[in-house]
């Protein structure tokens, strides 16, 4: 960080031993004891990093988040459904060490694989979660096998069929707020094909709001679902996906979150493209602000 930072040599990337060789290199005699006592005296210490930067801001990021919490507001205001979704961290299934900590007899805790090479029969699982802002309930859909558009849409499916459609049996429409990218960004052409196949499948218009790139942290799902499954099975291995779906499914809050989970074994094949005359076919409408972020596809 101090000097010429086209030099191959950058000090704050080099241990306390490599640097004070690099000055005894230079010509200065001192010592290691030196070198530490110097970089304390400069307030340096040893950090890890700290996932803080989101990259530069969309000029329209702020106008796109208000825009996002008005459309919500006209949703819930007339008893819509509107929902948050996204796709948590893919997780290896088997005797593996599960982040945090778990209470345990002194001295006896539970043991687990000393390393994390995935289980090729257990495999891994790939919960994608749909989060209902209105009434603080989640559905979480687990796959095995790729995390796609066709993945993405038929969870959303499988939350309509089980929950959302004794939730609101007089619903015309559904709100999705969702991140830029990933198996449901909003670049993707098979995300807006399965969309037409969901939106007929429902028999109502379905209107996607994406958070600007860069943004995912605030889609409610992560902080109002997401959270508190990590909390509920830290420190515990996920043995099979019967344990998954169990941890997920006893995920509460004192707020009175519900969660309902299940084991998706569909097979979604990577790599479908869609072709120009298949995406004309779909019945899109993008809005007039920022029509690539938002858009309504009608049944």
């Amino acid at each position: 960080m101090r000097g010429d930072p086209e030099s191959p040599l950058r000090w704050t990337c080099k241990s306390i031993r490599r640097l004070t060789s690099e000055l005894q290199h230079l010509g200065y005699n001192i010592g290691a004891t030196a070198v530490r006592f110097i970089l304390y005296e400069l307030d340096y210490s040893l950090q890890g990093n700290k996932k803080t930067r989101e990259g530069e801001d969309h000029p329209d990021r702020n106008d796109q988040f208000l825009y996002i919490n008005d459309q919500v507001k006209r949703f819930l205001q007339a008893g819509q459904p509107v929902i948050s979704v996204d796709t948590k961290k893919r997780e290896n299934i088997g005797n593996y060490s599960n982040m945090g900590r778990e209470w345990c007899p002194k001295g006896k805790p539970i043991k687990t694989n000393m390393h994390d090479f995935p289980d090729k029969e257990l495999g891994k699982a790939i919960p994608y979660g749909v989060y209902d802002i209105g009434r603080n309930e989640g559905w979480v859909n687990v796959g095995i096998s790729h995390d796609t558009s066709q993945f993405a849409a038929n969870s959303i499916r499988r939350w309509w069929t089980r929950m959302g459609c004794y939730r609101f049996p007089q619903a015309t429409r559904l709100l999705i707020t969702a991140d830029a990218g990933g198996s449901n960004g909003y670049n993707r052409r098979l995300w807006k094909m399965e969309l037409q196949k969901l939106a007929t499948f429902m028999g109502m218009n379905i209107t996607v709001c994406h958070f600007p790139p860069g943004t995912s942290k605030w889609n409610k799902i992560e902080h109002r679902l997401f959270s508190f499954i990590t909390q509920n099975w830290r420190g515990k291995p996920l043995y099979d996906l019967v344990t998954v779906v169990s941890l997920i499914s006893n995920t509460t809050t004192s707020k009175g979150l519900l969660v309902k989970s299940a084991v998706d074994t569909k097979i979604y094949e990577k790599g479908i493209e869609v072709s120009d005359a298949e995406l004309a076919d779909v019945k899109l409408k993008p809005h007039n602000f920022h029509g690539e972020w938002n858009y309504t596809v009608k049944k």
